[in-house]
């Protein structure tokens, strides 16, 4: 099999493990040191604590459910090293279809190793694009007002060094 091939094997055997509610087995899927964040944004350091993580979803609020989704795209950034973005979205077992708001996107690390090829790293993320208002619009002008308020106020961040920006 191709690199291509064994990494789509990998997302399938992820996918499969979730919808078996198979903790032990999703957690095959990853390197032992894998970083996990998850769509909340909550991350987990090691398999062994995803791996928990994990069984108590899916014995929990998560049981029955299923992961669903596809790889959109495969780059690699050296020998045995691969950047991955998918979709994979848990589709909970009392619907037949996934609901728009339940997207998410994965951003995978995978690296080939003795065992083949595991995910070291992965972020998901929902699928709620938002639109960017252009700098002539009610938002932006609103925004500009805001920072002049702020400015002669002497309210604010603005100009502020970067490192004391929300730190």
């Amino acid at each position: 099999m191709t690199d291509d091939e064994q990494i789509t094997a990998l997302f399938e055997r992820m996918c499969r493990a979730w919808t078996d509610g198979d903790a032990h087995a999703y957690g095959a899927c990853f390197t032992d040191d894998c970083d996990y964040v998850s769509y909340d944004g909550y991350l987990e350091r090691g398999r062994d604590p995803m791996v928990a993580s994990h069984d108590k979803l899916f014995r929990g609020v998560l049981y029955g459910s299923a992961l669903v989704g596809e790889i959109e795209s495969i780059r690699y950034l050296a020998d045995g090293i691969a950047l991955v973005h998918a979709t994979g979205s848990v589709l909970v077992a009392w619907r037949t279809r996934l609901p728009k708001r339940r997207r998410t996107r994965n951003t995978m690390i995978v690296v080939r190793n003795g065992d083949g090829w595991k995910a070291t790293a992965i972020h998901n993320g929902r699928i709620r694009p938002v639109g960017v208002p252009g700098p002539d619009s009610v938002p932006a002008r609103i925004a500009r007002l805001l920072v002049r308020g702020s400015r002669a106020a002497g309210l604010g961040h603005v100009g502020a060094r970067p490192a004391a920006v929300g730190h």
